[in-house]
This record gives C-alpha cells, sequence and structure tokens, in this order.
C-alpha cells in the first residue's frame, strides 16, 4: 500500500506527523511490516526523535543552524535565498527516508519517540510524504 501525505509547515523548525503516519498504518490493515516513508523535497528532512519535551527539538534546531550558517561565502547556490542552500545541506546531513518496523499493527516506535519533518525553508511550505506500507 501507498499513500501520499500532505504536511504544511510554518516556517522552519519541526512538524511531528506521528499521528498522521499511525492513521495509515492501522487503515493499512497491516499486522506486521515496514513503514518506509520518504520526504519528496530536498531542503526539508525526515527523522524519529524525543516526543515529549521541545526543548530537545529546539536544541537540535539551533545546534543545526549553528552547524550550517546562511550566508556563508562559500555558498555558490544563493537565487532563493539565504536559508535555501543550508536548507539542502540540512537535508544531506539528515534523511530523507526512515524505515520503521509494524508489530501488531502500530508503529514499533519508543514511548518517547515521535516522528517528525524538519522543515530547513523559512518561509510555510506544503510538503509531500510517500507512505509505504509493506511486508
Amino acid at each position: 500500500m501507498i499513500e501520499q501525505l500532505q504536511i504544511d509547515t510554518h516556517g522552519q523548525g519541526l512538524v511531528a506527523f506521528t499521528g498522521q503516519l499511525a492513521r495509515v498504518v492501522r487503515e493499512s490493515e497491516q499486522r506486521e511490516g515496514l513503514c518506509t516513508v520518504f520526504i519528496r523535497h530536498t531542503s526539508a528532512s525526515l527523522l524519529v526523535q524525543e516526543n515529549h519535551d521541545a526543548s530537545v527539538r529546539h536544541d537540535l534546531e539551533q545546534w543545526l543552524d549553528r552547524l550550517v550558517p546562511e550566508d556563508d561565502s562559500l555558498y555558490t547556490h544563493t537565487p532563493e535565498g539565504a536559508d535555501d542552500m543550508p536548507g539542502h545541506i540540512k537535508c544531506v546531513l539528515t534523511a530523507t527516508s526512515l524505515a520503521i518496523p509494524i508489530i501488531g499493527g502500530e508503529l514499533a516506535l519508543g514511548i518517547w519517540q515521535g516522528v517528525f519533518l524538519w522543515e530547513h525553508r523559512h518561509h510555510p511550505q506544503r510538503r509531500s510524504v510517500v507512505v509505504h506500507i509493506g511486508d
């Protein structure tokens, strides 16, 4: 089964979509298998991360912004704005796909884990995420 999710962002930051993903898994009626998630963009990424304490997500964002600054004089790809090339680099450093086991018809996430889209651009975006449920 393949489904495409549309996830709206509000600019840079982490957007939880664990609930949407869990719904797709439930509706698939797959009891055991694998949920593969793929983002169809090059300036946003996916991750499994802390879902309880928002300060973890804030710290991750601050750390990555420090690691990949805007307006670096080495960037030649600049026509799309100061956040575009850093967005591409952040995407390379993180992940564009995830594989999460399905056990008993549910995502096999730990109690403190959630699935997030990490928006690397400043402006709100509508991001497309492809979900594949299979054996």
